[in-house]
């Protein structure tokens, strides 16, 4: 794997684009756009003031402003549209969206959020229209970059999750609360936003919402004080409710779809995992978090000290400790808030065979589940058990290959697992490797991306970051 220098950013606002050819990255106010292959500067963008009414305008010239040098103007959300064409680049404090050509450096567009203000900018899946939500759950605001209109939808329940897009991009899903009461709205995205469904739901808090790959489904479950998990139809029939028993006593922290639509698994705050079936929606099985660690499973045990032993520089494997092994739980108190338990993350890879887990209980440790074929008994195993010295951060299966994963733990290193090294016999067997990030400064990972073709890595420290490349075969580094 080869490392790139190290450069400045702000906000952890670094993302390759959607062809993986160009990546950018924010400086305080100032958006800057280079080639992956040799990390130049190919584009340069400063965000100006706001004037004093909201609009959406185009203009020949982007103009700078020296406001934005305090961090009030400082760029909060930036993003690529899906075909690489655009970028957009705003500043919450400001209330301003800026959004760029990549081709034509001097072709801008500009969104001002006026009095409502602006909590959160991002591109709709089509590429041409932008979503704004605005402060105080006022409202959505989709302006169309082809027409410079906009589409207000009002009382969306949260600005960072309860929305989403079918996978085929062609219905918008967002949950709203209308008269102190839950509703999800459903809205056509190729007949400008038109409202097509609109129905309650049961919940009395709706916490979040989930859309299933296959689009046919919606679940939505309670807030923290009620385990309670609702499968909808788009039409808004209610196809079934899950509430485990016993009462856990807290709800839902965590939901996942699989890749297929086929399995929906659900974390609670109580370090179980249940797995429901797309046909009954019952629980299927459930995974329970132990100390204990079965014997036909894994331990991966990062070795100690190994930093300082290689100078930060090289590659070394996890150690490998097959039969009984135990690891250590954090003892949690669930009569005050924010208990540290549950799962914080669930994540499907690719292809939906493995299962990424990270407990809060073990906040240095990741499960990895095995799920069988379809033609095979549905029997979930614990495949391995990944063990750090520190606690883990962040960890990203790669979006290409079925067994790729990364993580970090705010350390001078990144760590890989994979199921495709080619053992002495020619067979594909279990990796794990210590990869140091060889740099002359301090650099503590505290954040991974993976660039969209899978063979590149975005590292966040958290105000520089540095580029990871996979070496193929036959390719010199």
């Amino acid at each position: 794997m080869d490392f790139t220098e190290i450069y400045k950013q702000s906000g952890s606002l670094v993302s390759f684009s959607p062809g993986a050819h160009f990546i950018f990255n924010v400086v305080e106010n100032t958006l800057i756009v280079r080639r992956t292959d040799t990390l130049q500067i190919t584009r340069t963008w400063i965000i100006a003031a706001p004037s004093s009414t909201a609009s959406i305008s185009s203009k020949s010239k982007s103009t700078s402003s020296s406001s934005g040098a305090t961090a009030d103007g400082w760029i909060s959300h930036a993003g690529w549209s899906c075909d690489s064409e655009y970028l957009l680049a705003a500043s919450a404090k400001k209330g301003v969206v800026e959004v760029f050509k990549l081709r034509d450096e001097t072709w801008n567009a500009r969104i001002e959020a006026g009095a409502e203000g602006l909590l959160k900018a991002e591109w709709a899946p089509d590429g041409r229209h932008i979503l704004c939500f605005s402060q105080w759950g006022l409202r959505v605001t989709i302006w169309s970059l082809v027409s410079g209109n906009a589409t207000y939808i009002q009382f969306p329940i949260h600005p960072d999750r309860g929305y989403a897009f079918r996978s085929d991009s062609r219905y918008f899903v967002l949950a709203e609360r209308h008269k102190s009461k839950d509703t999800i709205g459903v809205y056509d995205t190729t007949d400008l936003y038109r409202l097509v469904r609109h129905f309650p739901v049961p919940t009395s808090n709706l916490s979040s919402l989930a859309l299933s790959p296959t689009g046919n489904h919606i679940a939505v479950w309670e807030g923290i004080l009620e385990y309670k998990l609702y499968i909808l139809s788009l039409t808004g029939h209610v196809q079934r409710t899950f509430s485990p028993e016993p009462d856990p006593g807290f709800g839902i922290r965590n939901v996942a779809w699989h890749p297929t639509g086929m399995f929906l698994a659900v974390a609670g705050w109580d370090d179980k995992i249940h797995i429901l079936d797309g046909l009954t929606w019952s629980a299927a099985a459930t995974l329970e978090l132990s100390s204990k660690i079965a014997a036909g499973a894994t331990l991966w045990r990062e070795p100690s000290n190994w930093l300082e032993a290689t100078q930060g520089r090289g590659f070394l494997s996890y150690e490998q400790l097959q039969g009984l092994q135990t690891i250590s739980l954090q003892r949690t108190d669930p009569t005050k808030p924010n208990p540290k338990s549950g799962a914080v993350q669930l994540e499907w890879n690719k292809t939906g065979t493995l299962l990424l887990v990270r407990f809060e209980t073990c906040p240095a440790v990741v499960h990895l589940y095995d799920f069988p074929a379809p033609s095979d008994p549905f029997v979930p195993r614990l495949r391995c058990v990944l063990q750090h010295s520190k606690p883990v951060l962040h960890a990203q299966w790669n979006p290409v290959r079925k067994g790729s994963l990364a993580l970090c733990c705010g350390s001078g290193s990144i760590y890989t697992w994979s199921d495709e090294w080619i053992g002495e016999n020619g067979v594909e067997e279990d990796m794990a490797e210590c990869i140091g990030v060889p740099t002359n400064t301090k650099f503590e990972t505290r954040d991974i991306k993976w660039a969209p073709d899978g063979k590149g890595l975005v590292l966040l420290d958290k105000e520089m970051f540095s580029c990871a490349f996979e070496v193929e075969d036959g390719t010199e580094s």
